[in-house]
């Protein structure tokens, strides 16, 4: 049976829809974590207040964030898929759909890059990334949107044949640009090695990952650790507030390339905004953590 283009473009629609609504279960219990850590009473102030507006922005329905940002979608296409009908065109559609069914609505966010004129269609709009998974029957969907306070401070720096030293150097030269800007405490990923464009989309990846999973190359965890503590060090605290919690976790991830090495960083903002749903080949939708 195939998956058809009223199946994902309903999934596209929903998963844009459920992100802007709701803080996933796991950032709320890494903000819950960090409150339990926490020794600026202002900070813990403002913890508090974002745990209770994304619990309030569940129970009522509505947007975590006025920003809505820009709907950004990974797709991972099994092999052993038949699909019917036009799949690119359906996360446009579905788009489409939510921008005239939301409540509350939201705003002309798509921006044109040069004539800084704001919409809600553009060129490319969805951003849509596929890949395929060998031997799978299935299709995942990964929707993350990016908006301002996150999308704005993403860096990339290429290398020839860095130590591990330049690497989380630069890393912490991008923690410091950002400062407080991205809406803290953030989950930064940070993609090294390939070529230019593999390693933002390592990165990007990288915060997509479960908060509290190590990299499975103990010397990369190391690495998230060494990261992550001296990010919490730089004291920006949560919204600027000060204190202990700057980021609630680092992700690194890595690609064998050339003596070139390209290092890309990236933020995603408090509210970490992601959702994921699996469609079967039998059209079964299961909406994933």
């Amino acid at each position: 049976m195939p998956i058809t283009y009223d199946v994902v473009r309903q999934v596209a629609r929903d998963l844009y829809g459920w992100s802007l609504k709701k803080v996933p279960d796991d950032t709320l219990e890494a903000l819950a974590e960090a409150r339990r850590r926490e020794t600026n009473p202002t900070s813990q102030r403002t913890l508090d207040f974002m745990q209770a507006a994304a619990r309030a922005a569940e129970r009522e329905d509505r947007h975590a964030c006025s920003d809505a940002g820009f709907p950004t979608y990974f797709v991972k296409i099994g092999t052993r898929l038949t699909l019917d009908g036009d799949i690119r065109r359906a996360f446009v559609d579905g788009f489409a759909d939510l921008v005239e069914t939301i409540q509350p609505p939201i705003l002309k966010f798509i921006t044109h890059p040069l004539t800084l004129e704001r919409s809600y269609t553009g060129k490319d709009m969805p951003i849509v990334s596929f890949d395929v998974a060998d031997g799978a029957d299935y299709m995942d969907i990964t929707c993350s949107p990016k908006a301002l306070g996150s999308g704005r401070w993403a860096d990339l720096k290429v290398f020839s044949y860095p130590k591990l030293a330049d690497i989380e150097g630069y890393v912490m030269e991008c923690v410091m640009e950002a400062g407080s800007q991205h809406c803290p405490p953030v989950v930064i990923g940070v993609g090294i090695g390939g070529s230019f464009d593999n390693a933002a989309k390592l990165a990007k990846m990288s915060t997509l990952r479960r908060i509290g999973t190590r990299h499975d190359d103990p010397m990369v965890a190391d690495m998230e650790e060494r990261l992550l503590a001296a990010v919490n060090k730089t004291g920006f605290g949560p919204m600027g507030t000060g204190g202990d919690t700057t980021a609630l976790a680092v992700h690194v991830d890595y690609s064998h390339g050339h003596g070139f090495v390209p290092v890309a960083v990236c933020f995603n903002c408090w509210i970490n905004r992601r959702t994921a749903a699996r469609i079967h080949d039998d059209g079964k939708v299961v909406r994933l953590e």
